[in-house]
Formats: C-alpha cells, sequence, structure tokens
C-alpha cells in the first residue's frame, strides 16, 4: 500500500467497523469522515484495498469490513499511544495501591484491565527466574523435616519441604540461613545459582549432606518452570461478543481454559519484540487455531525487554479498540512495574 488517502480510508473502515460492528460503505464514510475525496474515488480506493487483502465483502451488496491483514496494517500505524485520562490515571493508582501483597496486587490489576477494556485480561505470577531475591528463611517444621521459604523483591514466595535424616541443628540452621542471605540476597536466579555453590563448602563435612539438599533445594526451585502461572478477569466480556466469532466461541473459551497456551503466547510476544513496550498478533498471528478469531496485546511489566518479570495483556476479538486497549495495557503495566519496584 503507497497512497497516504488509502491508509485513512482504511482506518475509517476500522474505527466505523470497530463501533457499529456492521460492514462499512462508501456513503457511510463520506458521511462521517472528512476524507476530502469525492465517493467515487473513495470507492476506488475501497476496490484497491479490497484487491490487497486487507478489507473484505462479507455478504453481496454489503459494505466492507476489515481482514486480520487490515487490522495488522492499522495496528503498525499507530505512531503513538494516546495517554489515559487523569480520572483513568487516579483510578488505576487508588486501586492498585490499596493492595496488601502481591496475591491481591494482581487480582486487582486483572480485574482493572478487563473494566478498562472490555476483554479478557491476563496478568502472569512474577517469575522466580526472572527476579531478584530477597531473603530465604528455614523454618523447621518436626525435628527431621525444614520447610525452606524463597522471598524475591517482587513479593514473590516459594515454600519446599526438605527432609533430614537426623534431627536439626537449630544453630547450624541459623548459620547456614546468614550465610545463604549473605551470598545472595539481593541477586537475579542466575547470579544466585552461581554462588550457592559456595555455600555448603563453608561448613564442615558432617554437616554438608543437609545444606547440600537445601541449596540444591534452592536452586531447583530458581531454575524450574512449573510455578509460572496467571491471572484472569472479565471471560464474561467474551459472551457480550460472541458475534464476533463466526464459529462460536466455544474454541477461544478452550483456548482460555489451557494456560500455558496464553502463558507461552504472552512470553513470545514480549521475547520477540525487547525494544517495544507493546506487542500485537492478531488472527492467525497467535499461531493457535482456537485463537485465530482473537487479538492478543501484551506487555512486560516490572522491567523492560528480558528485565520484565512478568506479562499481563488482554484478548478479544479482532473487531477491538486497538488504540484505547493499547493504552490501557501500557499503562496498566507501568503502574504495576511501580507498585512493585517500590
Amino acid at each position: 500500500m503507497t497512497s497516504d488517502r488509502r491508509l485513512q480510508v482504511l482506518g475509517a473502515i476500522v474505527q466505523d467497523y470497530v463501533r457499529s460492528r456492521e460492514p462499512v460503505g462508501s456513503r457511510n464514510l463520506v458521511d462521517r469522515h472528512n476524507l476530502g475525496v469525492s465517493p467515487a474515488t473513495i470507492r476506488n480506493d475501497m476496490a484497491a484495498l479490497e484487491d490487497e487483502g486487507y478489507i473484505a465483502q462479507p455478504h453481496t451488496s454489503a459494505g466492507r469490513i476489515p481482514t486480520d491483514k487490515g487490522y495488522r496494517m492499522f495496528v503498525d500505524q499507530i505512531s503513538e499511544v494516546k495517554p489515559l485520562s487523569g480520572p483513568e490515571r487516579r483510578a488505576i493508582t487508588e486501586l492498585l495501591g490499596g493492595a496488601v501483597d502481591l496475591d491481591e496486587l494482581l487480582e486487582r490489576t486483572v480485574r482493572l484491565l478487563a473494566h478498562l477494556t472490555q476483554q479478557v485480561a491476563v496478568v502472569q505470577y512474577p517469575s522466580l527466574r526472572r527476579s531478584a531475591l530477597q531473603h530465604v528463611e528455614l523454618v523447621p517444621t518436626t525435628p527431621r523435616r525444614l520447610m525452606v521459604v524463597i522471598i524475591t523483591s517482587n513479593g514473590r514466595v516459594a515454600q519446599r519441604i526438605v527432609e533430614s535424616t537426623q534431627d536439626l541443628d537449630e544453630v547450624l540452621l541459623a548459620e547456614l540461613r546468614a550465610r545463604i542471605n549473605a551470598e545472595v540476597a539481593g541477586l537475579g536466579a542466575i547470579k544466585a545459582r552461581q554462588r550457592l555453590g559456595l555455600v555448603a563448602e563453608a561448613f564442615p563435612p558432617l554437616d554438608r549432606p543437609l545444606i547440600t539438599a537445601i541449596v540444591q533445594t534452592i536452586d531447583e526451585t530458581l531454575s524450574e518452570d512449573v510455578e509460572e502461572r496467571i491471572v484472569m478477569a472479565g471471560t464474561a466480556n467474551l459472551a457480550r461478543s460472541d458475534l464476533d466469532f463466526p464459529r462460536t466461541i466455544g474454541p477461544v473459551l478452550e483456548a482460555l481454559e489451557e494456560q500455558m497456551v496464553l502463558l507461552r503466547l504472552l512470553t513470545e510476544m514480549v521475547d520477540d519484540t525487547p525494544d517495544q513496550p507493546l506487542a500485537v498478533r492478531i488472527g492467525w498471528e497467535t499461531h493457535h487455531e482456537n485463537l485465530a478469531e482473537t487479538a492478543v496485546i501484551a506487555s512486560g511489566y516490572g522491567g523492560q525487554g528480558p528485565q520484565a518479570v512478568g506479562q499481563l495483556g488482554v484478548l478479544g476479538p479482532t473487531r477491538m479498540d486497538y488504540p484505547t486497549t493499547m493504552a490501557s495495557v501500557r499503562a496498566v503495566a507501568r503502574y504495576l512495574s511501580r507498585f512493585m519496584n517500590g
């Protein structure tokens, strides 16, 4: 596409179709948009856009609707994401600021994002592998059983059990706790795992079996992916958009139940665009058959690109208000990062 005017026509079609859910005709474009050309010229532009695959005619004698390719071109032309209004920003600050812990913060975040966008909102819990360690606690639960509690700088907590072959020595545990925290506090998972290898060497050989078991438990916890999970809200919003899913929304709901599908998709999107604050996939760009009639907008939080500790985003029909939704995702990601980083 080389014509700036055709881009304007495409943008007008997208805006009108998102608002009305009705195919858009040339007469509507003339009436609603000041495009500065005759109806005949607009019809010619629409014919060219259809030939190039940006719009389609769903029924004979009907107007045109955007295709996935058309939505992609429209999104790519959004040079600046508009800021949220003052009341919207204050609402975000007040709602997220009232959270008392990480669980409540993420629950509030996902409900807020679903409300702002009227789509399905998804937030990933901070990844242990991408977080800095704040503290490791060793808590005896029985004479020979120990709970290892790992706390990250963003409030994530992981708990693991270690069994001992002999009664636990609280003096030894206190010394080990101090040594571990001196070595790893404030470090990211990769560096922390490297430093943990030095801890056991500082203790007598008689104590090393238990210490090695504890260190290995911490190491494995920091390296595993199985703890990754998401929080979701707004699934009911899909019911109000059921007409946007020609095949029915059943396949989309099935995909939403497979949380790992969404988690991998969000992670791929953010990792594939490390220099961009937002990532957008439309239709078949999701590479998932059940999501072929949806669009997903995602952002990392807690850091930029590879430094992000988690992802958040929204999922909805391809017929969505992209500028407003992109602005909401970006703003909520920034506020969540601010609250988590103190």
